[in-house]
């Protein structure tokens, strides 16, 4: 083959991934849209969309028949038959879902399992994706993501430390690459769900986004600058929790020399409104009752010290948007208005100003979104490479 001919392939699959990504990343769209988006000629995109659609990678649709200007064009969709895995160990439960090109969650679920060690994860995937042959038949499945809290080197996905789980040094990626038959990315939890909420959710209109997630092993978080995702040197950017935590009134401390996971803490949370163990609903309706005395104060004590400590991210980093997840979201939404304020009011004034706060918009699904669309980025790289998958 020529350089010529190899160098116009390279650029036709190019194209295929940005249309691809495009119709992932932003939802349907029509050809029109995609020809001034991309910038490509109309054939080309006439040409590339009718390339993936033989593929199976993307449905077209008739277009809006309320449409009265102009020559219809149609609608082009990613195929909701396109699946990743996405999966998030915690220490109570390892929580897996199928999730569609576009990220839509088609199927969930949560197996409940104590500080589950790399084996139980992978024999706990391996069953439940075995069980969704029937209600993901006809689909595509290209790959799986693991979502770990912890350390995950960037070079090779190997999770350096995952403390609350146990894990050292651990390999999950290769081990669980052969029990499914599939390629397997693997990052840390609250990275991917920066990128979820970046892509698909509550931060979708802003390109510098601070991220932060509270889960039961503690809290992570996430960067995106530019657009772009932070990993730093190794991979490991992001880690608030371990940030000290800013306390203006010493007797909100409850560790001394403690991190901000150490005082701003679901298990606190959890002891202060009696419950033994609840998802992140139940707890918010637990914190929201105001006869809870004792939870009412640790839900403002901890939202004191949440406050107090993002002015430093606002300060540093100057995002335009800071998104906040798990139980750090249920915090803040008992009371948005006054969170907001507060975090406005201690942190400079020239940064603070147009810095929007907001709840993750993706619920408990964003951990799995985010390790799903990290599954994904083989395909959108080249959309016609062969690559392992499995048919349902």
């Amino acid at each position: 083959m020529s350089e010529r001919a190899t160098t116009v392939e390279g650029v036709r699959r190019t194209n295929l991934g940005e249309v691809l990504r495009l119709v992932h990343h932003s939802g349907p769209r029509s050809r029109a849209v995609i020809t001034a988006e991309t910038g490509l000629n109309r054939s080309t995109v006439s040409d590339l969309v009718s390339r993936l659609a033989e593929a199976g990678l993307v449905d077209e649709h008739d277009p809006d028949p309320t449409r009265r200007v102009g020559r219809p064009s149609p609608i082009v969709a990613p195929s909701r038959d396109v699946v990743a895995i996405g999966i998030n160990p915690e220490i109570d439960a390892v929580e897996v879902g199928a999730v569609s090109l576009g990220g839509v969650v088609r199927r969930r679920a949560r197996v409940a399992v104590t500080r589950p060690d790399v084996d139980e994860v992978i024999d706990v995937v391996a069953r439940v994706v075995d069980g969704w042959s029937g209600d993901l038949q006809g689909c595509r499945v290209i790959g799986a993501g693991v979502a770990v809290p912890g350390l995950v080197r960037m070079a090779d996905g190997i999770v350096r430390l995952a403390p609350h789980l146990g894990w050292r040094d651990a390999e999950i990626g290769g081990p669980l690459s052969a029990a499914l038959g599939l390629p397997v990315a693997v990052g840390n939890d609250a990275s991917y769900g920066a990128r979820a909420e970046r892509l698909f959710g509550a931060a979708r209109e802003h390109a510098d986004v601070v991220y932060l997630n509270g889960g039961a092993s503690g809290i992570g978080g996430g960067l995106i600058l530019h657009g772009q995702l932070i990993g730093g040197a190794g991979g490991y950017a992001g880690e608030w929790g371990q940030t000290a935590a800013c306390i203006a009134d010493a007797r909100d401390r409850r560790v001394d020399d403690g991190v901000l996971e150490d005082e701003v803490n679901r298990a606190r949370l959890l002891a202060s409104a009696g419950l033994g163990g609840a998802d992140d609903d139940e707890l918010a309706l637990a914190l929201a009752d105001s006869s809870a005395v004792q939870a009412s104060e640790e839900a403002a004590r901890q939202r004191r010290i949440l406050a107090a400590t993002l002015r430093n991210a606002v300060n540093v980093l100057n995002p335009s948007m800071i998104v906040l997840g798990g139980f750090l979201a249920v915090l803040r939404d008992l009371d948005r208005k006054s969170f907001d304020e507060a975090v406005r009011a201690q942190a400079l004034a020239a940064p603070s100003e147009g810095l929007q706060l907001a709840s993750a918009a993706l619920g408990a699904d964003r951990l799995l979104i985010g390790a799903a669309d990290a599954a994904f980025d083989r395909l959108l790289a080249d959309p016609l490479a062969p690559a392992p998958f499995l048919t349902a």
